[in-house]
């Protein structure tokens, strides 16, 4: 029974104005191979597709329990189905878990397309404009849904590969806050909180 009063604040809890914690990716030198490699991953013009391994039945779950958490920051449903279909299919792309990536995404934009941080990292997934110039094309708009989306992602694959899997230290790189804990532990937490999702994912 003491559980109680905690249990009954918990829907408040979740419709509550989400945190952001904008990234500042630091600019870096790349190697050719590096840099080719990132050149072509955000290149690709396939259209976002969901799926699984386990089945149609298994990403149409996916998405309605994905969906139902997300609905109080993505109202429109048409909206809210292409947003995780495209966090789906450039994470798995990447080889980065769906759930993270959408904790990610609260943590830094609150899930605010249009979110600008002081250090004018952009969209969702906060990605900083140099990335235009050091692995995309000029005409790239970094408030597209797809176009950010995929950006965050390879850009958080490839921080991950220069910590060897590290999630810590990939995700502090990029926030631009490596070695300080706050910002990976708010992504984690969310990762494996709001976001957790005991179903398959590929």
């Amino acid at each position: 029974m003491k559980f109680l009063p905690a249990l009954a604040l918990l829907p408040a809890v979740l419709l509550a104005p989400l945190p952001a914690l904008a990234g500042n990716q630091a600019e870096e030198r790349l190697s050719d191979s590096v840099r080719a490699q990132m050149q072509a991953a955000v290149a690709d013009r396939a259209v976002p597709t969901i799926s699984f391994a386990s089945g149609a039945e298994n990403a149409h779950k996916w998405l309605y329990e994905m969906g139902n958490r997300l609905q109080q920051r993505i109202p429109d449903r048409k909206t809210r189905t292409e947003f995780l279909k495209t966090v789906h299919y450039e994470a798995m792309r990447n080889g980065l878990d769906p759930q993270m990536v959408l904790g990610l995404i609260q943590v830094e934009s609150g899930f605010r397309k249009y979110a600008v941080s002081p250090a004018g990292a952009r969209g969702y997934m906060q990605v900083m404009p140099f990335w235009i110039s050091v692995i995309g094309e000029r005409q790239h708009n970094l408030f597209a849904l797809r176009t950010n989306l995929r950006y965050g992602c390879v850009i958080l694959r490839h921080y991950l590969n220069i910590e060897n899997g590290d999630y810590f230290r990939a995700l502090g790189r990029y926030n631009g806050s490596l070695g300080l804990p706050e910002y990976p532990e708010a992504v984690h937490a969310a990762w494996r909180g709001r976001w957790k999702y005991d179903g398959a994912t590929s």
